[in-house]
């Protein structure tokens, strides 16, 4: 890969430590609710520890991307490893409600600060496009979204423990490795409006003079409203895989495993076509032209599942879809990093990052309402596939050309 070679090794290490921390995260996380469970926690004790652990590793990332652009990457990586470190410590001395709730609240916010620094830095790389290294980032991820669950499933009969230890000694050698690099190295320039590095203090002033230029505010309220609107109809789109579809692949085919299916087909799918879809096939578009067309690809997979039915509509289904997740999820960070002010890119990515956690909840609850009152079938793929093309038109209320710094 081009981008692999033109990458910094500071760059490179971050990209190895998302595929080993995605691998040790997907050990971990669909296993947390069975480990509880088993150790005599109540049902609705252990939803709503699952649920803190989705909202803190979202909820707070307009805080942590404040933080990651005014501390810098090094030290938030530090804490956000200590914090992990710490969770996963916690949830293996027990399973008593205070420990617990802390345990997750320190795993959520931890990797909510590793995630964002993490890809603040990696837009950051000098001379390589920020669509290239996010495009290079998911593929990482989606490795250990593939290989994740495999690994916890051969570990988990020797002990939940044993799943916890790989956690906490992976994370602790990736902070080691990552905070003891030399400091030239794991800095991360601010991106300027030509893509190059750019200088802190020029990057503060300039974003000091754009906050009390009147026709900079209303540019990025112009920028900033539709994109954050797009970003949160992405999310309560995407969350449908995890409300609707799971219960509607069961009844469609008659299988429990059916949706488990779909993961592992859109997880290989990612890591084999994201970076060559967006490294070459759509190279010369524009963000806002692959959000378009991400979301009509997603209207077009929930239509094929109206008249289709069985295996053969999930697997009609599942190459839309992940091409829509391909093109819109990328673009979307792209788009606001072009958009954040200068000097201030962990906040622009935090603000997305936010706006995907309202997405993730009110996706999640409409998904629910639209169960209960149209149950599966074509109503429900009718009201998403709506959905879908109205996010697409909004789409183009975004500007056309590379959008400016705010």
């Amino acid at each position: 890969m081009n981008t692999w070679r033109q990458t910094s090794p500071t760059g490179r290490a971050l990209l190895v430590t998302v595929l080993l921390t995605g691998l040790t995260t997907f050990m971990f996380l669909p296993l947390l609710a069975v480990h509880l469970s088993s150790e005599g926690v109540p049902g609705g004790r252990v939803g709503f520890l699952v649920g803190l652990l989705a909202f803190c590793s979202q909820g707070f990332s307009l805080l942590c991307g404040l933080v990651v652009d005014r501390f810098g990457t090094r030290a938030v990586l530090a804490s956000g490893f200590g914090l992990r470190i710490a969770g996963y410590a916690l949830l293996g001395a027990g399973t008593a409600s205070a420990t617990a709730v802390a345990g997750i609240a320190a795993i959520g916010i931890g990797g909510s600060l590793l995630g964002l620094a993490v890809k603040t830095r990696l837009v950051a790389e000098d001379g390589v496009p920020a669509r290239d290294m996010l495009a290079l980032r998911s593929t990482f991820v989606n490795i250990g979204v593939i290989a994740g669950p495999a690994l916890g499933a051969l570990v988990y009969p020797l002990g939940f423990g044993w799943i916890l230890a790989a956690c906490v000694l992976s994370h602790l050698l990736l902070g080691v490795r990552l905070t003891l690099r030399p400091a030239a190295e794991a800095a991360a320039p601010a991106p300027r409006p030509d893509g190059g590095p750019a200088a802190a203090g020029s990057a503060a002033a300039a974003a000091a003079a754009a906050a009390a230029d009147p026709a900079a505010r209303r540019r990025a309220v112009r920028q900033w409203v539709p994109l954050c609107l797009v970003g949160v109809a992405f999310w309560a789109l995407y969350s449908q895989l995890n409300v609707i579809l799971p219960i509607s692949a069961k009844e469609m085919t008659g299988s429990t495993a059916a949706i488990s299916v779909v993961f592992t087909v859109n997880g290989l799918l990612v890591v084999l076509l994201q970076y060559t879809l967006l490294r070459h096939v759509f190279r010369q578009a524009t963000a806002r032209t692959l959000l378009v067309v991400g979301f009509l690809a997603f209207a077009a997979a929930y239509a094929l599942l109206i008249p289709l039915a069985g295996w053969s509509a999930l697997l009609a289904f599942v190459l839309p879809v992940t091409l829509a997740e391909m093109l819109i999820a990328p673009s979307l960070d792209e788009q606001a990093v072009q958009a954040g002010p200068l000097g201030r890119t962990g906040l622009a990515l935090g603000a997305m990052s936010a706006a995907g956690a309202v997405g993730s909840l009110l996706g999640s609850s409409l998904g629910g309402f639209l169960l209960q009152t149209l149950h599966t079938g074509t109503g429900i793929w009718l009201v998403i596939v709506a959905v879908s093309v109205a996010a697409a038109a909004s789409s183009l209320l975004l500007p056309k050309a590379r959008m400016q710094h705010a």
